[in-house]
C-alpha cells in the first residue's frame, strides 16, 4: 500500500521523448475508446532520449515499461535497455518512429490533411509567411510542415494532438498502434 499522500506505482508507464509524443499517445489511444490514465498507465515525457536510462531507474520494479523514441536516438535506447537491435527494443515494448513523431504524422495525415488542420487552428496566414522565408521558399512542402510546428513554443503538442484526432485509428502510425496494442 503506498504511503499516506503518495499514488499508487501505476500498472504501466510510456516513456516518450517529449510533451508533443505525450498528446499524441493520449489522443490516439482516446481514438481507440482508452482513457490511459483510468487505466493506471503513465505517459511520462522525458525531455529528451538522453534521459531514458534515468527514467528508467525511477519506475517502481515490476512495473511494465514501454515507450516510442526516434531512429536517431535509437542508441541512447538500446544502452539504456541492453538491446541489441531495433528489433530487441521493439520486443521490449520500445518502437521507433523513422525521423520523429511529427514527421510520422504528416506522413499519415498528409500534406492536405496537415494544412487543413494549420487553417482549423487559424494559423494559415503564420504558415503562408512562414513558407515565403528565404529559408523555406525551396524546401519540400512536408519539410516546410515540420519545421513550422516546432517554431512556436506549444505548437508540436497541439498539432500531435489534432492530426491524431484527424486520422482514422487504421491511419495512425506503425509505431503509436504498436506501443498501444502492447500497453
Amino acid at each position: 500500500m503506498a504511503a499516506p499522500g503518495l499514488l499508487p506505482p501505476p500498472r504501466a508507464v510510456v516513456l516518450v521523448e517529449g510533451v508533443s509524443d505525450r498528446e499524441a499517445v493520449l489522443a490516439a489511444a482516446r481514438g481507440q475508446g482508452r482513457d490511459l490514465a483510468a487505466e493506471g498507465v503513465a505517459v511520462v515525457p522525458m525531455g529528451g532520449a538522453t534521459g531514458v536510462r534515468r527514467h528508467l531507474a525511477q519506475v517502481a520494479a515490476g512495473v511494465p515499461v514501454r515507450g516510442l523514441y526516434d531512429v536517431g536516438e535509437e542508441d541512447f535506447f538500446r544502452r539504456a535497455l541492453g538491446a541489441g537491435r531495433r528489433e530487441d527494443l521493439a520486443a521490449a515494448g520500445f518502437f521507433a518512429c523513422v525521423a520523429d513523431l511529427e514527421e510520422e504524422l504528416i506522413r499519415a495525415a498528409g500534406i492536405p490533411g496537415v494544412e487543413a488542420v494549420v487553417e482549423q487552428h487559424r494559423e494559415w496566414r503564420a504558415l503562408t509567411t512562414f513558407r515565403r522565408q528565404a529559408a523555406q521558399r525551396d524546401r519540400d512542402p512536408a519539410a516546410q510542415l515540420h519545421r513550422f510546428l516546432g517554431t512556436t513554443s506549444g505548437r508540436k503538442a497541439r498539432y500531435a494532438r489534432a492530426l491524431v484526432e484527424r486520422l482514422d485509428p487504421s491511419a495512425v502510425p506503425a509505431p503509436l498502434r504498436d506501443l498501444l496494442a502492447c500497453t
